[in-house]
């Protein structure tokens, strides 16, 4: 690994759950890393808002990185979960095929598993799918399962990385974008809102931000982030009883395409769209596409006519102009980009951050020495609210109690903002949206936030 005779030996720019486990890997291995965030708080762009799925990488393209990064970051997760008591919700996930041209594509993309490495695929009639899932609309035709999808909690993992990373000597900074960056003899000289940084070796994960990042550093950029906006909408908890496994769609040459699933939490979300912007930051909700998302969940769970919307939200993936992984290493830079992560980005981090490693000639031979322990946020866990001496609720819908809100103000990356306390303990995200908890909650984190509360929104339920 290149390093630096001074500062840190790398500077991960942007932390999302990318840039987090890739501070993880290099601070296990023993390098000194710093994390540069221009958001108030971790996870405040791309990576907060997505559909929470593990995926195995059954369908992405085969031979490519992105199976590669997919199949390595699944598996670590499963290794690691249960040490920093991270939720996982082993569904399963079935392919569903609604008309005769999705049903004729199910061969080539189960054979497309079974080339993955996913071999355990279930091919599934119509009867055996209604079975399985008795309130899927009666028009499905065929379908297969998956049963290595999983759901997970993606801000807990993301925080946990972090955790362990800052456990392990690293260092966060927030509000630091990168203002300015050149190049010495043998280490970058950074200039941010945070301050001045010196590192051997620059890995850009700046997501949404990457190809600005990427011309900030070497005067261009090979590759050009095209944000793709996704919404969701979020049913109220017992909407959940309606859906056992991970629902997809046969996907496309251009996106995954809307799933219907559970997420940990206990709510039914619906989504995502997949809409090509110009804008890197701004990820509105359209009352149309929201009805649209809704029609789309009544049709393949019809029951879902009866049940109550909680919430909406929309996410911005950092797509690029081509669909595979853009990372590259420019070790004579002391550079490495990590581009165009985009949906899978959350199953495959862990993976991306070994390989980022290798890359930059670590062996991540390391075992970790510490081990932070995650707050049970998942619905039918062993909450704290549960649990003597928490003080007492401050949030009812979803269950939070005062000593969770405190343990994230003072956690070792404490929540700077109201959309990083929400994504740390879930205040705020139930069915009144925070109308009942603002006012303590102000009282509570005055003082506290870099950026002052004032309201909800935008976040996944």
């Amino acid at each position: 690994m290149v390093a630096a005779t001074s500062g840190f030996d790398v500077a991960v720019i942007g932390a999302g759950i990318v840039g987090c486990a890739i501070a993880r890997r290099f601070a296990i291995d023993g390098a000194r890393v710093v994390i540069l965030e221009r958001g108030h708080d971790v996870l405040d762009g791309a990576s907060k808002g997505n559909s929470a799925i593990l995926h195995t990488g059954f369908d992405a393209p085969a031979g490519s990185l992105e199976l590669d990064c997919i199949r390595a970051g699944h598996a670590e997760y499963l290794q690691i979960h249960q040490r920093m008591n991270l939720p996982l919700d082993r569904a399963g996930a079935l392919v569903l095929a609604w008309d005769e041209e999705q049903q004729t594509a199910l061969p080539a993309l189960m054979a497309q598993a079974r080339a993955n490495g996913v071999t355990d695929i279930q091919p599934m009639e119509r009867a055996d799918l209604l079975q399985a899932e008795p309130h899927l609309a009666p028009e499905i035709r065929a379908g297969f399962r998956v049963p290595g999808e999983a759901l997970i909690d993606p801000w807990s993992a993301a925080h946990a990385y972090l955790y362990q990373a800052i456990a392990h000597g690293a260092e966060l900074r927030c509000r630091a974008e990168v203002t300015s960056a050149r190049r010495l003899a043998d280490r970058w000289d950074l200039h941010s809102g945070a301050g001045q940084v010196q590192a051997g070796l620059v890995v850009n994960a700046a997501g949404l931000w990457g190809d600005h990042v990427q011309r900030l550093l070497t005067g261009e950029s090979w590759f050009q982030i095209r944000p793709r906006k996704g919404q969701f909408v979020v049913f109220d908890k017992p909407a959940a009883a309606l859906a056992r496994h991970i629902l997809l769609p046969v996907p496309t040459a251009v996106t995954k395409g809307v799933v219907v699933c559970r997420t940990v939490y206990g709510n039914l979300l619906v989504g995502p769209t997949a809409e090509e912007q110009d804008d890197p930051d701004c990820a509105t909700l359209v009352p149309e596409t929201l009805d649209a998302l809704r029609q789309t969940g009544i049709r393949i769970l019809p029951a879902l006519a009866g049940q109550e919307i909680t919430a909406a939200y929309a996410g911005l993936r950092p797509a690029t102009d081509e669909k595979g992984y853009r990372i590259r290493a420019d070790l004579s830079q002391g550079l490495v980009t990590v581009g165009g992560i985009r949906s899978t980005g959350l199953s495959a981090a862990l993976g991306i951050a070994s390989h980022v490693a290798a890359l930059a000639g670590g062996q991540s031979a390391r075992q970790p020495q510490h081990w932070p322990q995650m707050p049970v946020l998942a619905e039918g866990g062993a909450r704290d609210w549960r649990a003597p001496g928490n003080q007492g609720l401050v949030c009812h819908c979803e269950k939070v109690s005062r000593r969770e809100i405190e343990a994230a103000l003072t956690a070792p990356a404490p929540a700077n903002s109201l959309g990083g306390l929400k994504r740390r303990t879930r205040v705020t995200m139930g069915r009144c949206q925070g109308f009942y908890c603002s006012a303590e909650l102000a009282r509570m984190t005055e003082g506290r936030f870099t950026q002052p509360l004032t309201g909800g929104g935008g976040d996944a339920g």
